[in-house]
């Protein structure tokens, strides 16, 4: 099924959205947000699955069509929201670009940061920020969420607590990291708040596209209305979600309604080379912090800038047929103005 909550207060109001995501029906009665849905999932999930499959055949009493930029995030806050970096071309480019080596460890240990999850952005509302200078970057992710996950799971025990996924905007602050990595407490200023797709949906909604604990399908990003990236999150993703899961309940419970990331989502080229621009014929990239890099590599210099004030970003994942399945984050950057 497919669920979203509309913008209305700090955690909105949970509704089912149809599979072609055109129509949509109230889940109030039956979990009046998806953070309460998580945590009584096994009790109120055959409900919602029973009012989609109303939606999805014309049945549902009271639908409405849908708007997504009346949508937060699936959850416009979290108890836990942690990112991996499960896309070892993209850990290998953005370390180069500071001139930092990438232990052997990372292949088979993952990299994990604690991200804010007080407040996160909509999909479609401006991200805020202070200045240019910082290096303003994209991110585009999946993301998983899960129901309550015991301590110290395995990774096939952690499967069955994947309850959601949904794609990211992982904003960061190109700017702000070395500084803050050298002091070696990781991310805090550099991360400022996420966005998530305006749709969140079952595993069973993509079909054969999930697979080991992975979606196998193209991430689609678009710069100022040019395409940027389509990388596919499949076959380069070294750790899977249950992997991820596992790897951040080692030594602590996750309480439901926890967001687990991918990372950026990165193809090297099929000869090992770190991937090409689309322009250049090339999947192209998720974030900026790699086609910099790549530029550096190939031309001895970098040609594209960080985002800029005004500058937009487009995040989709399509079907192979075409569909669109998480919805749109279409965000665009400002300069903060103090309220």
């Amino acid at each position: 099924m497919k669920l979203a909550t509309l913008n209305k207060g700090r955690d909105g109001e949970l509704i089912i959205v149809s599979r072609d995501l055109s129509r949509a029906v109230s889940a109030a009665d039956i979990a009046p947000t998806l953070q309460s849905a998580l945590e009584s999932w096994e009790a109120v999930s055959p409900q919602l699955e029973a009012r989609y499959a109303k939606l999805n055949s014309g049945d549902a009493e009271g639908a409405f069509a849908l708007d997504q930029s009346a949508l937060h995030s699936p959850l416009p806050r979290a108890y836990q929201w942690a990112d991996g970096s499960a896309y070892l071309n993209h850990v290998q480019l953005v370390r180069q670009a500071r001139n930092a080596e990438m232990p052997e460890t990372f292949w088979t240990d993952p990299l994990m940061y604690q991200g804010g999850s007080d407040c996160f952005l909509a999909p479609t509302e401006d991200i805020e920020a202070v200045s240019e200078e910082h290096g303003i970057d994209f991110e585009g992710e999946i993301a998983v969420i899960t129901d309550d996950v015991p301590m110290a799971v395995t990774p096939e025990e952690a499967a069955k607590h994947i309850k959601l996924v949904m794609l990211v905007n992982d904003v960061s602050l190109r700017g702000l990291i070395p500084g803050e990595l050298a002091k070696g407490f990781g991310f805090f200023q550099a991360k400022p708040a996420s966005s998530f797709s305006p749709i969140a949906v079952t595993p069973d909604e993509l079909g054969d596209a999930w697979q080991d604990g992975k979606v196998h399908l193209p991430l689609t990003v678009h710069l100022n209305g040019e395409k940027f990236g389509e990388p596919e999150a499949g076959p380069d993703m070294i750790f899977s979600f249950p992997q991820l899961v596992a790897h951040a309940a080692k030594t602590r419970y996750l309480g439901a309604g926890a967001v687990i990331g991918s990372g950026t989502v990165s193809n090297p080229d099929p000869d090992g080379g770190p991937g090409k621009p689309v322009a250049d014929g090339g999947v192209g990239y998720s974030c900026l912090a790699e086609v910099r890099m790549v530029e550096q590599i190939l031309y001895g210099q970098v040609k594209t800038p960080f985002m800029r004030f005004g500058d937009r970003v487009r995040i989709e994942m399509f079907d192979r047929d075409g569909n669109n399945l998480f919805g749109t984050i279409d965000q665009q950057v400002v300069k903060y103005q103090p309220k």
